[in-house]
């Protein structure tokens, strides 16, 4: 079966982590939704760096629907509408309950995911600036970091959002198809996050 995939996007949102997502999940076969957690409803917006990015349809439209990962990019306007949007906060919380995977990058971890104490005992990373929204306890500098225990993937930014998109494929398809999207692109899957309880 087809695994499907939410990315939301908000004006701010940053462009290079939400394309680099989109793409990748693209290209390993899922059925992808890009939906907008714009307040006024625009399907089409500003991200972070003045690309325009446009969405498929709005988060109310598919807000009952069930995911295999719902994944956040960053940017910090971006990740502040993710923070403040009613709908996805409940689709978040819902992917939470049911364990199935969430995974944010950026300041999303920060804004989104730490701001509404949705996984408080999880081990997480994101961008370097916001490791002080964590407890010392819970933080890794890591470029890639899973907690297996909470099912919830985080990472650190733009730099990273390809390593970031390949471990989501890898947590929902396994290393083999991982290679199959990784060797046309001339990259390899890397298996490099952080694991809770390493040291």
């Amino acid at each position: 079966m087809t695994k499907k995939v939410l990315v939301p996007i908000a004006p701010g949102t940053e462009e290079m982590e939400a394309i680099t997502i989109i793409d990748m999940m693209v290209r390993a076969g899922y059925d992808v939704t890009v939906a907008s957690a714009d307040f006024d409803g625009q399907l089409t917006m500003k991200a972070s760096r003045g690309v325009t990015l446009t969405a498929d349809c709005k988060l109310v439209d598919i807000a009952d629907e069930e995911f295999d990962a719902v994944i956040l990019p960053g940017g910090v306007e971006g990740a502040e509408n993710f923070r403040d949007s009613t709908v996805l906060m409940e689709i978040v919380k819902q992917q939470m309950y049911d364990r199935r995977l969430v995974a944010a990058i950026c300041a999303a971890p920060a804004l989104v995911l730490q701001h509404h104490g949705l996984y408080p005992n999880a081990i997480m990373t994101g961008h370097p600036s916001f490791e002080s929204y964590f407890p010392a306890s819970n933080w890794r500098v890591k470029r890639v970091t899973y907690d297996i225990n909470d099912n919830v993937l985080t990472s650190q930014g733009p730099g990273t959002a390809l390593e970031f998109a390949m471990e989501i494929i890898i947590l929902l398809s396994g290393k083999a198809h991982a290679w199959t999207v990784a060797e046309p692109m001339v990259t390899i899957p890397t298996l490099q996050y952080h694991k809770l309880g390493d040291a």
